[in-house]
């Protein structure tokens, strides 16, 4: 069995002397994981780094088989994210939720091309909201999918402040009542608002967060990615140095 087409290295670990296991995201294949031979070594390590853009073929004797994989580079993601610590986070941590969120071997098309203009288009200065953006996308087409259009309490499309982080819900103002506190803010920028602050952005995080390791994780079985828990800790760092958020 083998097939060849152009995909996303979502991750990379060393396997041996100077090989590597991939796990490479394509829009008809799904998350495939795949032997690379010399995958670590000096002349194919910055091929085979997470978030670059390949020409993938993958080859099996069986379809159950791990496989091994062989690619050329279309666009060096990695390399270029490198010239910003923001940009190479969001890569980082986009990738790791692709690899542990989507079932192997399954079609996300609509995942895989979310994350494909992500990538192609990743600016430092609206990085993350377009990765909160996605990542609401993920849970959508996974099967867990945030209702942000009216409120759960009160049926109205006004004064969306808040998300249940039960149901996932919006709530306005008017229908948290008492029940305020434990409820997950909802920043405007996710609701057609005006462009994200840092707090906008970190309480972003804090909602896709939730609901990515309770349901699109917490399904599998896995803890969230290390990459993922890093930038929600930058992002709120930032967030509480700036004045006003």
């Amino acid at each position: 069995m083998e097939w060849e087409s152009a995909g996303i290295v979502v991750q990379a670990s060393p396997f041996g002397e100077g090989d590597a296991v991939a796990a490479v995201f394509t829009e008809d294949h799904g998350v495939f994981r795949g032997l690379v031979r010399g995958g670590f070594s000096r002349a194919r390590a910055n091929l085979w780094q997470v978030g670059n853009l390949v020409e993938a073929r993958w080859v099996a004797r069986l379809a159950d088989q791990l496989g091994s994989f062989s690619a050329e580079l279309v666009h060096p993601a990695a390399a270029l994210a490198m010239q910003d610590a923001v940009e190479l986070a969001v890569l980082s941590s986009a990738c790791a939720v692709a690899e542990g969120a989507v079932p192997e071997r399954e079609k996300q098309p609509r995942i895989f091309r979310g994350l494909l203009h992500l990538i192609v288009h990743l600016r430092a200065g609206d990085a993350v909201a377009e990765l909160i953006r996605w990542e609401c996308g993920v849970l959508a087409d996974l099967g867990f999918g945030l209702d942000l259009s009216v409120c759960a309490v009160t049926g109205g499309a006004g004064n969306l402040a808040f998300v249940s982080p039960r149901t996932g819900r919006a709530v306005s103002e008017e229908g948290a009542g008492l029940w305020r506190e434990r409820l997950l803010r909802l920043p405007p920028f996710l609701t057609g608002g005006a462009a994200p602050s840092q707090q906008d952005l970190a309480d972003g995080l804090r909602i896709t967060g939730h609901f990515l390791a309770r349901d699109a994780f917490g399904a599998r079985h896995r803890p969230m990615p290390a990459a993922r828990m890093m930038l929600f800790d930058r992002v709120l760092a930032a967030a509480e140095e700036t004045p006003g958020g």
